[in-house]
């Protein structure tokens, strides 16, 4: 059977039945507390030829905080609400889905390089908005004055799901991280918001949509990101009880709730217990009484729901109330924006068989590494943490577990054109390390210019210094013409063929020597282990886990 596509290929749309569609699941939808802090969800892919992708779906699933666990029930539950509703109803469910641009960044994302049996990854951006527009939104999310305001991008998780289909990464970025937005353009209005200073994560939203936050995912990361999915708070609500309830665990009683108000009001004893509708609202949105009270407390425990959600949806059985799995259907298409690769029930349909490929032994859920920062104005705020933070960007970037197991993954696959000879490729060198801490690295085009025409690239020369500085060193080539030349490049320097990339910016090939690379001739080894096991300061967490229980705050006990 044919499944999801990769970036919106087109494919012919169908109605699937309620006996394909097994539970699979993630849907990550908390929000911030009372204090004005929200989140949702998001996620997928279309659908794909079935070799492209490892083969027919069937088993597996991960997690993910707010937006998985939307991503558990709309692709699970919400794709069987269409089964025997007739093509009528499909096509009413189709049109409750909102679109928006994929990539609103002024540079186009790398193409996937295929590994050697024509298999290549997915990944999928989760969002969760806060967005507070509407009466539902505004009951659930407290903060009155944010009513109407600009939404932003509270919870952010992507999703990578392995080329073979063996293993699934999610790593999730905080909220409060402090970073730079690039550039984006709104497809409709044409409106243009440029590039700005050191400004938290979560305000790319309101600077174009969706397509915002994935090029700002890109610029940071380098990761090519197929497809989105962005839900809301009243859509979280709706999922919850459409799964019937998702155990969790506290070590001792807790109850959200600052002396000045402020808080999610969850309130749970001591022990295990199942949550559903606004109480696993609030859970997912829970900051204050857990661990330290801060952003990082609340991802670590949506991880911990996002896996138990997993695993419920996986031994239970299907849902089979006609009237349930529509008022499902209603609610998950309404809440949901995705990309236009996945806009139809058929296509989030494809992407749920494409998730059931994973074991859920095999899902690893990760904070990305960070450090809080010492920037002005910006106190009690995250940076990313170097060299973990890159460690986990290239893994998933090379496809390589963050569990540190064996995968099958085949080595990638070489450009279709073949390189000319290093004495006639002209590459040209520019200087790109510079980085607010250490300013410019002096002289690091010349020094990598002769270190090329040491290993045959005589017409190598070093060029200007980068107008934008980049965190990695990377190979760039204009046209499928040059890209072997490209690729021949960076083999020669030791630098991972993921880095070689198309850009409409140069003429020809061009190395840009980024901040990664600040000294010596040698170009540093991959900072992924060779295992590509996350670090520690990434708090990974199986999905297997079933022994995860959140510390309660000092002062938040009953």
């Amino acid at each position: 059977m044919a499944q999801s596509s990769v970036r919106g290929e087109g494919t012919r749309e169908r109605v699937p039945h309620a006996d394909q569609a097994d539970q699979h699941g993630w849907h990550d939808g908390p929000q911030e507390e009372g204090d004005g802090e929200g989140s949702g969800s998001s996620g997928p892919a279309a659908r794909t030829d079935a070799r492209r992708h490892g083969g027919t779906p069937r088993s597996g699933r991960r997690g993910k905080r707010r937006i998985l666990r939307w991503v558990a029930s709309v692709l699970s539950l919400l794709i069987l609400g269409t089964a025997g509703a007739g093509y009528l109803y499909y096509r009413h469910l189709n049109s409750n889905i909102k679109k928006d641009e994929l990539n609103l960044g002024k540079n186009p994302m790398a193409e996937h390089r295929a590994n050697a049996a024509g298999q290549t990854p997915l990944n999928i951006l989760l969002i969760g908005s806060d967005a507070r527009n509407s009466k539902a939104n505004q009951e659930l999310g407290g903060a009155r004055e944010t009513f109407d305001g600009p939404p932003l991008a509270d919870v952010q998780m992507l999703l990578h799901v392995s080329a073979d289909r063996s293993n699934m990464s999610v790593v999730s970025m905080p909220r409060d991280t402090v970073l730079k937005i690039p550039e984006c353009t709104e497809r409709d209005t044409g409106k243009t918001y440029k590039a700005t200073g050191w400004k938290l994560t979560n305000e790319s939203l309101d600077r174009g949509g969706p397509g915002c936050t994935v090029a700002t995912w890109y610029q940071l990361t380098g990761i090519t990101i197929d497809h989105f999915m962005m839900v809301d708070f009243a859509g979280v609500v709706s999922m919850a009880d459409a799964i019937g309830g998702v155990p969790v665990c506290v070590k001792d009683n807790v109850h959200s709730r600052t002396s000045d108000g402020k808080g999610s009001g969850l309130k749970l004893a001591e022990g295990t217990h199942p949550i559903k509708g606004e109480q696993a609202l609030q859970w997912l949105r829970t900051r204050y009484g857990f661990e330290d009270g801060t952003d990082l407390a609340r991802t670590h425990a949506q991880h911990m729901y996002m896996n138990s959600m997993v695993r419920e949806l996986r031994k239970s059985t299907k849902l089979t109330d006609p009237n349930k799995l529509r008022s499902l259907a209603e609610a998950a298409t309404s809440a949901l924006t995705v990309d236009t690769g996945l806009d139809t029930v058929g296509k989030l349909y494809d992407l749920a068989e494409e998730l059931k490929l994973v074991p859920t032994g095999r899902i690893t859920m990760t904070t990305m590494p960070n450090f809080y920062t010492q920037r002005p104005g910006f106190a009690g705020k995250v940076e990313p943490k170097q060299p973990d933070a890159e460690q986990v960007f290239r893994a998933i970037r090379e496809d390589i577990p963050l569990d540190g197991k064996a995968s099958k993954r085949k080595a990638a696959a070489p450009s279709k054109d073949p390189a000319a000879p290093g004495a006639q490729i002209g590459v040209q060198v520019r200087n790109g390390t510079y980085t607010d801490e250490l300013g410019a690295a002096q002289g690091r085009a010349t020094d990598i210019t002769e270190v090329l025409a040491g290993k045959g690239f005589t017409r190598a020369s070093a060029g200007k210094q980068q107008a934008d500085p980049l965190e990695r060193t990377a190979v760039f080539f204009p046209s499928a013409e040059l890209e072997g030349d490209a690729q021949a490049v960076a083999k020669a320097l030791g630098i991972p063929v993921t880095s070689v990339k198309k850009s409409t910016e140069v003429s020809g090939v061009t190395l840009v020597v980024g901040a990664d690379w600040r000294d010596g001739n040698a170009y540093p080894k991959a900072a992924a282990t060779d295992n590509g096991k996350a670090p520690e300061s990434a708090r990974p967490l199986n999905g297997g886990d079933t022994t995860a229980c959140m510390d309660v705050q000092e002062g938040f006990t009953w």
